[in-house]
């Protein structure tokens, strides 16, 4: 596998940051090109983008920021693009907007990317309109849990007006993408921490429809969470992204973290990223710089402690919720991965409105909010 990256800001100025020996652009078989919304709108990037790399598949995702191997980008188009010389690709794209039976969605994407040889699959999804939970559910249904998938849902900096992805074209509203890898020489490693603290009781959900979470034993869930929250009940919903919520859907299954897209102050209600079942139990969270920055650094180990081969790429999907709560010091969740790999790794990725990753005892995937997730890829 051969790689380049480089950036692209909005007077089309280019920064190459990095290009193995002998890649040739014109032999590069994905790139992956990540950008704020209003730049992607503005500098309609797919034009160049073809031109340069004339053969390959190209997608394009609207992001909350960018991640390079030179750390945190912002204002630029970050590309990186992709030889593979044993491993082949094949793509599928759905819109959402048309067709929002996921269902039907994931009906497509086995009818168009399923064989016996699929390896993995890379999901880029829009992040306004999809129900990260029910996408999940169906990719796992369709793959029989035995194919792993990762990726995430597109961010919109910080507006949370829309997301936009585009494949072989300039991004747009409502699609979603998915690329299959094949072959026995692709191989993967897939990793996913938060580092936020429990705190307060467990408690049972009683009423919810979906992502809206109504009741939380017998209060309403919005004026609970208010309780919690003290002086930032005044600065909802914005500072939900401060105290995420963790939740078991059983006593079997490991706890996963729900971001608050919106709330509802007439019907007391919270609106979530992904589903937050009936009989569920859930508890609120709380972040902590270093605990933020050190499960990026375990994240990473866990991935090295199990593979004897280093990666030549890893792929970082961050949430648009850790990175506010970082702020200045966001760059070090991004450096605690690159000390833990080395300085020879390339790093790509974006901060999204939720994380698509399987983790190291489990093939099916999950969505993730507040987390860090990491996939390394290497060809043998």
């Amino acid at each position: 596998m051969k790689l380049q990256q480089l950036t692209l800001n909005a007077e089309n100025k280019e920064a190459l940051l990095f290009s193995s020996d002998g890649f040739q652009e014109s032999e590069a078989t994905l790139v992956l090109a990540f950008g704020e919304r209003t730049f992607l709108e503005h500098s309609q990037p797919y034009s160049f983008l073809k031109k340069r790399y004339p053969n390959s598949t190209i997608v394009i995702c609207s992001t909350s920021g960018q991640i390079s191997s030179s750390g945190l980008v912002e204002n630029s188009l970050v590309i990186t693009a992709m030889t593979f010389e044993k491993t082949e690709i094949k793509t599928s794209q759905t819109d959402i907007l048309l067709n929002n039976d996921v269902h039907s969605l994931g009906n497509t994407i086995r009818s168009e990317l399923f064989s016996d040889d699929l390896k993995s699959i890379l999901v880029i999804s829009e992040g306004s309109f999809v129900n990260g939970t029910e996408l999940i559910t169906e990719l796992n249904r369709q793959t029989n849990n035995s194919v792993p998938v990762f990726g995430g849902l597109a961010g919109d900096e910080y507006h949370f007006e829309k997301t936009i992805v585009g494949l072989n074209a300039d991004a747009t509203q409502g699609k979603i993408v998915a690329i299959g890898f094949y072959g026995e020489h692709i191989h993967f490693g897939f990793a996913c921490e938060g580092g936020w603290s429990d705190f307060g009781p467990e408690r049972e959900v009683t009423k919810s429809d979906k992502n809206v979470l109504y009741k939380i034993g017998d209060r309403f869930a919005l004026d609970l969470y208010k309780e919690y929250l003290g002086k930032y009940a005044d600065e909802l919903p914005g500072s939900s992204l401060y105290f995420p919520l963790s939740m078991k859907e059983n006593s079997h299954s490991k706890p996963v973290v729900r971001t608050i897209l919106s709330i509802d102050e007439k019907n007391k209600s919270m609106t979530f990223a992904g589903n937050i079942p009936e009989g569920s139990k859930v508890r609120l969270m709380k972040g902590n710089f270093d605990k933020l920055v050190d499960a990026s650094y375990q994240a990473a180990y866990e991935i090295k402690e199990h593979q004897n081969k280093n990666p030549q790429l890893a792929l970082l999907v961050s949430c648009v919720g850790r990175k506010i709560v970082l702020g200045n010091r966001t760059e070090e969740e991004i450096e605690a991965v690159k000390e833990v790999f080395g300085q020879s790794l390339l790093v790509c990725g974006f901060y999204s409105h939720g994380e698509i990753s399987p983790t190291l005892d489990q093939v099916s995937c999950e969505l993730h909010n507040q987390t860090m997730t990491i996939t390394t890829l290497y060809e043998s």
